[in-house]
Order: C-alpha cells, then structure tokens, then sequence
C-alpha cells in the first residue's frame, strides 16, 4: 500500500483533542457558526473496472461534498498494489491536483466523505480505512454509526486488537479478519451480523467491490452503470455528475458483490420491512437526487405545501432560509399564493474554518454567512421557512435580521415536526437537554427565537408529503425517531454509557 503522508508535525494527545481515553473533550457547537443546524453524515463512493476509477470517484465525491466536508479519501488497486490517498478538507482541495489522481493507479477505487459522528477530525479516522489481511488488501468506508461500535470496540481490544483509529469502522476490519468462514464475501457477511445498524459500505478488495446496505436500509445506497463499469453511490447526485446510468437502490439488508463476473447479490438477513431515514428527505440529500424513487427536491416542495395547509398564516412574503429551506418555502409559497422572494442572501465563500472558534467572533458568524436583503423585507409581514430547528440559536439570530431590516412581522415554518430526541444512526445531533423542542413547549420555542408565530410541520403531515396516508404507529414506514422517539433497534452503546453513569452515580451517593 502507498501510505498517506500523515504530516509534518507530530500530533500529541492534546493536539488530537483526547483526554487519554480516546473521547474527545472539545464541544462541537463550540466551532459551530450555525448551531441550529442537523450535521451531515457521510458520503461512499465506488467503481469498478474502468480505467479512470480515481478521477471519476473524486468528480463522485465532489457531487456527494455536502455529506460531509471534514475529511475526504480515496483507495485503488492497480491489480498489484492498493494505494491510498486520505487528505483533510473538502474534496476540491484534496484532489483536484492531477498529481494527486495519478497517485492512485488502477481501473478499480473506494472513496468516502466524512463527517466525523464518532472519531475525531484526524487523518488516521479518515476513510477508507485500509487493512492487509490473509487474504489481500481490504479498504471500507462506511456512512452511517454503527450502535454497537463502542462496544464492539472494546471487546476487540481485550481480545488483543491493536486499533489505528478511534471511528466505529475500524471494527470492521478487525471483525472481517477474525472470521474464520472459508470464502471473503462469507467472511465479509459474517463480520455485517456483528453490526447493529446503520450503514452504508462500500468495500474493496484485490478481486472486488462489495457494497452492503443495513437490515433496515437507514442509509441510502444506489447502483449505477458507467460505460460497463459498475458503481455503488450514497446518492443518484454522484452518478449525474459523471455521466452514469442509475440501476437501481440497494435494497435493505442486501449485500452487493461486483468483480469479473459481474454483479451478484446476496440476502443473508432475515427479511424486514425498510425504515429509511427520514432526514434523508427533509435535509441530508442533495435536492436533485432520487431517494428510494422519490425525488428529493418534489418531496421537500410538498413538505412545504402540507405546511402551509396545515399552518396557514396571513402574510406578505414567504422567505426561505438558505438554503436548505428553499423548496419547501417554494412549496409553501404555491399553496398559499403568497409570493416567494429572497429575503435573506447567503455568502456561499465563507466555509467553516473561515472564523475562529471565539465568542466574540461567533456571534457575527450568522451575519457573515446571511445578509438581510431590505428591500424584501422591510414593512412587510414576512413568513421564513426553514426545513429543521435543532437548538434554535440561528434562528434567533435570522429573525432578528429580519427585524433589523424592518420587518412588520416575522413567522416562522419548519417544514419537519419538533426535534425532541437525538439520533444515533449517523446524524450529529445535540444531546436532548441541547435540543429546543425537548426542552420548551411551542410557546416557549416561539419566545425564544422572537418570532410572531412559529409552527411546524405534524408528523403526519411528513408521510402525507411522501406519499403515504398517515404514519403506521405499528411499523412505520421511515425511521422517523428525532420526532417520535421510536428507535427502530437497540442502542447498546447508549444503554451501556446510561448504565455506567447510574453505576458511578451509585457510588458517588454510598
């Protein structure tokens, strides 16, 4: 393998953000300009048996960037060597030198996006993780958290694991090269029954990809065809870019085989209805790609229809806040007949190391990225739509822009219901305390962020936009827990750190 340069300067402990414990003792909002925003997750990439695997897996990533712009890495294989290229920042810095492509030799490659939701911003949590095993080399990345990693991460290393990194994905390789089943696909499926959902993988080894889809198909994963050369994508967006053919998604609990002769597909888990992720719909996905059939961008303007039939509200102008609460202002503003003007314009140029992480400093970070277009606004009754609020703090900040710039009332619509409990399949949310709609009733959200009115979206009306009648309170039909608190699995993570808080409490108290 072609190691990555980690570096010059030697990261200390301090340096990596741990405590000695592996946890790291920064708080993300405390770095975060908008704190009222859910964080992206991950994006996967994969090809196989095309000469141009490296560059169009980074044209593929680019396409995927708003998955996660922390970290972005690719690995080929040459039909020798593995090579591996794993880079900091967004995927336009990291690879957009040809220098860099050519690096990474061969018609088959992996590639991965990253928003750290467990494991540090490092470059040795950067995906795709690489291991040699007996049988060759083996790369994975992987989007979504996996609730049993902590866990499995600890049994590992009692039984004498050595671990690179501090993400979920590393147990993954350890589990692959424990099994003891004969074949690498049986050895691969062996490791995918220790894993508690969700994930999205994308594999590669010296004779194939293999893509995998957890039981209950939480995290999207598409398959698409390019000039013969098979490809596994989060999102349909990826295969736009370059040009390629969707087949079709991956279904929930299948696994993707692809090598020499050609694409096979294995169901090794019992059967299970699909619950994908609701925020897929509502945020995460780019607008223009196709989720389980439905069209991202049509879905959000239909959120945003139901919201204005379910919340109507006498007003002047319906104002998006860019820009994730654009097609459902757009859907809001064609039911109710009010006009849609862009009341509020976005600096697209100030990414998120742009400010440095100082109270002083942060507080102008919302008006940095957002600016009051007063002609718009000002003397008007105006309607701000927003796709989510999380802890309310932006929000805040935007409706007093819109006061500042002369606004006669200020409402405010959120096209998803109430956030009220945290996600532990790969989203990064707040803890519940940090979380507005836990902690306050829709009065006090509504003081809170100075509004006139505030409303959101009901539960049912997010699966009356997708298409369904109602939510099936007996198996629903999306994971949909940030609003309901109805997790769809076990979280043996988060009941074993419930457990040893109460244990420590114990013992505080005798």
């Amino acid at each position: 393998m072609d190691h990555p340069v980690e570096g010059k300067r030697d990261l200390s402990a301090q340096d990596q953000g741990l405590d000695g414990s592996g946890e790291g003792r920064w708080e993300r909002s405390d770095l975060d300009l908008e704190g009222d925003r859910l964080r992206e997750e991950c994006g996967v990439f994969g090809i196989y048996n095309h000469p141009h695997a490296a560059a169009l897996t980074a044209i593929g990533l680019h396409a995927l960037q708003h998955r996660g712009q922390e970290a972005a890495g690719i690995v080929s294989y040459d039909g020798k060597r593995f090579h591996s290229e794993r880079r900091l920042g967004l995927v336009g810095d990291a690879f957009s030198d040809a220098n860099v492509i050519d690096r990474l030799p061969g018609d088959a490659a992996v590639g991965h996006v990253r928003y750290s939701t467990t494991g540090e911003t490092l470059l040795r949590n950067v995906q795709p993780l690489f291991a040699e095993l007996d049988a060759g080399g083996f790369a994975v990345g992987h989007n979504g958290n996996l609730t049993n990693g902590l866990t499995l991460r600890r049994q590992l290393v009692r039984e004498g694991a050595i671990t690179q990194s501090t993400t979920d994905t590393e147990a993954i390789l350890h589990l692959v090269a424990r099994s003891r089943k004969p074949r690498f696909i049986d050895r691969f499926i062996d490791a995918l029954r220790a894993l508690e959902v969700a994930y999205s993988l994308v594999a590669l080894t010296n004779k194939k990809l293999i893509g995998a889809r957890d039981p209950l198909g939480i995290r999207p994963l598409v398959l698409g065809m390019l000039d013969g050369a098979p490809i596994l994508a989060s999102e349909t967006c990826a295969l736009d870019i370059i040009g390629a053919q969707y087949v079709r998604d991956i279904e929930n609990g299948e696994v993707i085989v692809i090598d020499e002769d050609g694409v096979n597909s294995y169901k090794p888990f019992p059967e299970m209805a699909p619950r994908p992720c609701i925020f897929e719909y509502i945020y995460f996905a780019r607008p223009d790609s196709v989720v389980g059939g439905r069209s991202v961008y049509e879905v959000r303007k239909m959120m945003g229809r139901v919201l204005a039939e379910e919340n109507p509200v006498a007003a002047d102008v319906i104002v998006p806040v860019p820009d994730s609460g654009v097609p459902a202002a757009i859907g809001y503003s064609q039911y109710s007949g009010i006009p849609y003007e862009l009341g509020i314009i976005r600096n697209h140029y100030v990414g998120r190391t742009f400010i440095q992480p100082t109270q002083s400093v942060r507080d102008q970070g919302v008006r940095m990225k957002h600016s009051a277009n007063r002609s718009v606004v000002a003397g008007r009754s105006i309607v701000l739509v927003d796709d989510s609020l999380v802890r309310g703090t932006t929000s805040v900040k935007i409706v007093q822009m819109m006061r500042d710039a002369g606004a006669r009332e200020v409402h405010f619509r959120i096209a998803s219901p109430p956030i009220t409990h945290p996600d532990y399949y790969g989203i990064d949310t707040p803890d519940r305390d940090k979380l507005l709609a836990a902690t306050h009733d829709l009065e006090g959200m509504r003081r809170y962020i100075g509004a006139d009115s505030l409303a959101f979206l009901s539960v049912n009306g997010v699966y009356r936009a997708m298409g369904c009648e109602s939510r099936d309170p007996v198996r629903p039909q999306f994971t949909d827990h940030c609003f309901t608190g109805d997790y769809p699995t076990p979280l043996t993570d988060r009941a074993g750190a419930v457990a040893g808080q109460q244990l420590s409490l114990l013992a505080e108290a005798s």
